[in-house]
Order: structure tokens, then C-alpha cells, then sequence
């Protein structure tokens, strides 16, 4: 079979892409490179530079390449971006996924697999979280990735779509510096950045009923996030599916435990600052991974140092991607 990734440049699909041609799979990356970029799809890989929503590029893509399945990883993923701008993150994340499965019935393509997002459940009731939560998102970015699934789910029924949708929990880490996330926005990266510049790293809420006082949360490297979807095709090659999958280690780290691991692995006094909680921040967010252990057979296997050794190197070492074992392109 063959993949197209959609997105397959961006942080996690240039993981996922390296990830799936390390098993020789044939794969076809296609990004507009407006965050993705170019340099992380190996040039082995075929890149097709387009929008998701040209419909006569992904209708081409589909058919040239003779793609037999669809790893959709494009969109918008700020939840604070998307209060401010939630008609660009509707366009961006739910507009494009139309207009794929569209092409994808004419071309008779039936399998795909969906990146979403914990942010579907909002701020759950239950401390550790099963697929079977309910689903109350609480910012458009969150609203956006239920609406994919839902749309996978009506497609699905209406058309005999296999699928699968595969919630990710805190995405951190990086297999290669190359590949890193260059964005700078999460969590990690912000610490370090603020570590460097000797400005204190601002703790909002210290007095959750966690046992430090700090929110916990399921961070994920994103090499098993990668792993994750390697598993997932596997599945949707051998059988029929539609079904979700949460996506994360099953444990979970407060920020506090975070910040100690930097201070160990950068050598760096990492000051706080204590404010006051944001609004909706629940004290502890932790996915049950039993169902994809279950179904899929994939677990996480990197800890908390792993994610911050590997994101502390990316940050540290910016180098060109043609330092990496594969000449990427320019």
C-alpha cells in the first residue's frame, strides 16, 4: 500500500514520515510548507507542494500515486490562537478533511487515518481519561478536531470509510534535531527559552489538590506518537475499523516534576514565578492507554527524561537537517 501523508512536513508528520519509510513503507508527503517544511521529508519521499483544499491537487495526488490510504495531519493546533480566530481554524482544520474524503470516494480510497487531539474532551471529569469520556471541547481548536471525527464517523457509516482516529495527549520530544518543533509555543521549549535568557518560567497554579499543587499531565514523546501510527495503519490494513485511540503514556508528570527534570538535564537554575490559575485548567489530565495497548498493540516506551534530553538537544543544536543520516531537502 501506499500512504499519503497530508501535513507530512509539520512537526509530527515529518516523524511519522521517517517512522513509516524506516519500515520501507512507499509514502507520498503532501504539505503547502505553511508550517511544515521541505527539508524534513527524506528525498526518497515524493513531496507534492499544494493545499489540502485544491481539489484537483489531492484528486491528481490520489490517482498519480495510486495511494491506497490517507494519514490526514494538517490544521491549526493553538487553543489560545484559535479563541482569537475560530472561522481560520474551522477553514484550516475541518475544510480540508472535506474536501479529502470527497476526493477520496471518487478515487475509491477506504482507509484513513485522522491526527486529533485530547483538547476533544475538554476539561473531563475523570482524572484519568478513557475513550469513552465525554467529549466537551472548550475552545474551537478542540471543537474542530470533533468535528473530524464526527465527519469520519458519518462518512463512515454512509460509505463503509475505514478509519481511525487517534487522540494525542502532550506532544513532546524529538527523534532528531531536525525534526524538532520549531514553533516554540510548547511547553518545553518556552522553559528553555525563558531558562537562557535568566526570566523566570511562570507556573500558573500552585495550589491544585495534586500532590505538589502543580497540574499533572500525560506527556508523550512524539517518536511513540509516531509508533502509534505506524501501529494504526497495520490495523487498518489487516481489518476493518472506526474507532478512537488516545494516544500517551498513561502517567502523569506536574509541572513542577517537568522543571526539575530540565534543571538535571541542562545543568541550568530554572527560576518560577507562581500566578494564578488559567480558567477551565483542570489539577490532573492522565490517558487510559489500555484500549490501544489492547487493540493495537503499541505502548509508550520513552520516560519524561527522554522527552526533555531529546528536546533540550534540538533546542541546543540547531543544525541544518543535512547533519541528519539522510540528505534533506533544500
Amino acid at each position: 500500500m501506499t500512504w499519503l501523508l497530508v501535513g507530512g512536513a509539520g512537526y509530527i508528520g515529518g516523524h511519522v514520515t521517517h517512522r513509516l519509510r524506516a519500515e520501507n513503507r512507499e509514502v507520498v508527503v503532501f504539505d503547502d510548507l505553511s508550517t511544515g517544511v521541505a527539508a524534513r521529508v527524506p528525498d526518497d519521499v515524493p513531496l507534492i507542494v499544494a493545499s489540502a483544499t485544491d481539489r484537483r491537487a489531492v484528486a491528481n495526488a490520489l490517482r498519480e500515486h495510486e495511494i491506497s490510504g490517507v494519514i490526514f495531519l494538517a490544521g491549526r493546533k493553538s487553543a489560545p490562537d484559535s479563541v482569537a480566530h475560530p472561522l481560520g481554524y474551522y477553514r484550516a482544520n475541518v475544510e480540508p478533511l472535506r474536501v479529502l474524503l470527497e476526493e477520496m470516494g471518487k478515487a475509491k480510497v477506504t482507509s484513513i487515518l485522522l491526527s486529533s487531539s485530547a483538547a476533544v474532551y475538554g476539561v473531563p471529569d475523570d482524572t484519568l481519561v478513557t475513550e469513552d469520556s465525554l467529549t466537551k471541547p472548550i475552545n474551537p481548536y478542540g471543537e474542530t478536531k470533533l468535528v473530524c471525527e464526527w465527519l469520519l464517523r458519518a462518512v463512515g457509516t454512509a460509505c463503509g470509510l475505514n478509519w481511525i482516529s487517534l487522540r494525542y495527549f502532550n506532544v513532546v520530544g524529538a527523534a532528531h534535531p531536525a525534526l524538532a518543533d520549531r514553533a516554540g509555543t510548547s511547553l518545553l521549549p518556552m522553559v528553555f527559552r525563558q531558562a537562557l535568557a535568566g526570566e523566570p518560567v511562570q507556573v500558573t497554579g500552585s495550589d491544585y489538590p495534586t500532590p505538589d499543587g502543580t497540574g499533572i499531565r500525560d506527556y508523550v514523546h512524539v517518536a511513540d506518537v509516531a509508533d502509534a501510527h505506524a501501529a494504526a495503519i497495520r490495523h487498518l490494513e489487516r481489518e476493518p475499523c472506526a474507532e478512537v485511540f488516545n494516544v500517551g503514556t498513561g502517567r502523569g508528570h506536574s509541572v513542577l516534576d517537568v522543571l526539575d527534570e530540565v534543571r538535571l538535564v541542562t545543568g541550568m537554575p530554572v527560576s518560577t514565578t507562581i500566578a494564578g490559575r488559567r480558567p477551565s485548567d483542570p489539577a490532573e489530565v492522565v490517558a487510559s492507554v489500555a484500549k490501544i495497548d489492547r487493540r493495537l498493540d503499541w505502548r509508550a516506551s520513552h520516560g519524561l527524561s527522554d522527552m526533555v534530553r531529546s528536546t533540550w538537544r534540538a533546542y541546543a543544536d540547531q543544525r541544518p537537517v543535512d547533519g541528519m543520516s539522510w540528505k534533506g531537502r533544500s
